[in-house]
């Protein structure tokens, strides 16, 4: 994860040091194109505006507003001259194990847990309008939050850092987009057959990480899931699930976000035809690869190149 990047979505590189929860402030005078980590986000926007786009397709973010990015989400922003924002990044596995306690009550074990959260929270990216008096009161904690993860000490400063995630959260989720899940009796009596209360912290999959290593080596490749099933020497079924588990995707839907992503990039920094960009990251339909790219992005190729350009 890198937060060196971009408003919409960069995490450091010296994260992973840092824990499960991590901090930065910076100001952003150039656009950024859209790119996707695997981390959950929430950006809040202290100073200027940007115009973002993502699947909730072109929108503005000023002062008062703060977005939420679930992990492997595009989002890219063009600043309105400026904009200072403070990041949060948060583990994804940490989350869940958070909407785990709040629902303790209705689930068995953390495996739940996460199908909960896909439930729940259905929207991938969102803008909070908190207003300038709500996101001033997150000011003081963004900016404690920052230093201790400058410093970088997570294990000894853990109850800290968390009780301002805390505080943060208390502000923010009223304004988030939730569905109304319900959990009958019987869903209940159905669960997993797993301890209750038991959740082990696996690392990723060696099968998803090759899946995926494949994909953004060669996004132009014609992939199909036989095809990365033989190469990773597992069953179709098989891979599909582990590889979900891991990034929260199928495959092939984490293959159209790389094209798309992809082609956000030689529309940015190439002056090919755009129908030659959709064919150079594997798409050789115009319309089918729109559809696709504004269903991850936010708009048309056509409308990010006029963006592009317009910006240079």
């Amino acid at each position: 994860m890198a937060v060196e990047h971009e408003v919409a979505g960069g995490c450091s590189e010296n994260l992973g040091r840092f824990g499960p929860i991590s901090a930065s402030t910076r100001t952003f005078h150039r656009p950024v194109g859209p790119v996707a980590y695997d981390c959950v986000k929430v950006i809040v926007v202290r100073d200027g505006g940007a115009i973002l786009y993502s699947e909730f397709g072109q929108q503005a973010a000023n002062v008062g507003d703060a977005v939420l990015l679930c992990a492997n989400t595009l989002c890219g922003s063009e600043p309105e001259g400026h904009v200072t924002v403070t990041t949060v990044y948060m583990d994804t596995d940490y989350l869940i194990d958070q909407v785990f306690w709040q629902h303790v009550g209705i689930l068995r074990d953390r495996l739940d847990a996460r199908d909960l959260a896909e439930e729940m929270y259905l929207e991938p990216a969102q803008i909070l309008r908190l207003g300038e008096e709500r996101a001033g009161m997150l000011m003081p904690w963004l900016d404690e939050l920052v230093h201790l993860s400058v410093e970088g000490e997570y294990m000894r400063r853990f109850n800290r850092i968390q009780a301002l995630w805390f505080a943060i959260a208390d502000v923010i989720a009223p304004f988030m987009k939730v569905s109304s899940v319900r959990l009958s009796a019987s869903q209940r009596s159905r669960v997993r057959p797993t301890s209750p209360r038991h959740r082990e912290f696996c690392p990723l999959r060696e099968e998803a990480r090759k899946v995926a290593d494949l994909l953004r080596a060669s996004p132009q490749a014609h992939w199909t899931l036989g095809v990365l099933a033989d190469r990773i020497h597992m069953s179709v079924s098989q891979i599909v699930r582990v590889f979900t588990e891991a990034y929260g995707k199928t495959p092939l839907a984490f293959l159209t976000m790389i094209r798309a992503e992809e082609l956000a990039k030689l529309l940015r920094d190439t002056d090919l035809p755009i129908e030659a960009a959709m064919r150079q990251v594997g798409w050789h339909s115009r319309g089918h690869a729109a559809q696709l790219f504004r269903q991850y992005v936010g708009i048309t190729p056509f409308e990010y190149r006029r963006l592009s350009v317009q910006a240079a």
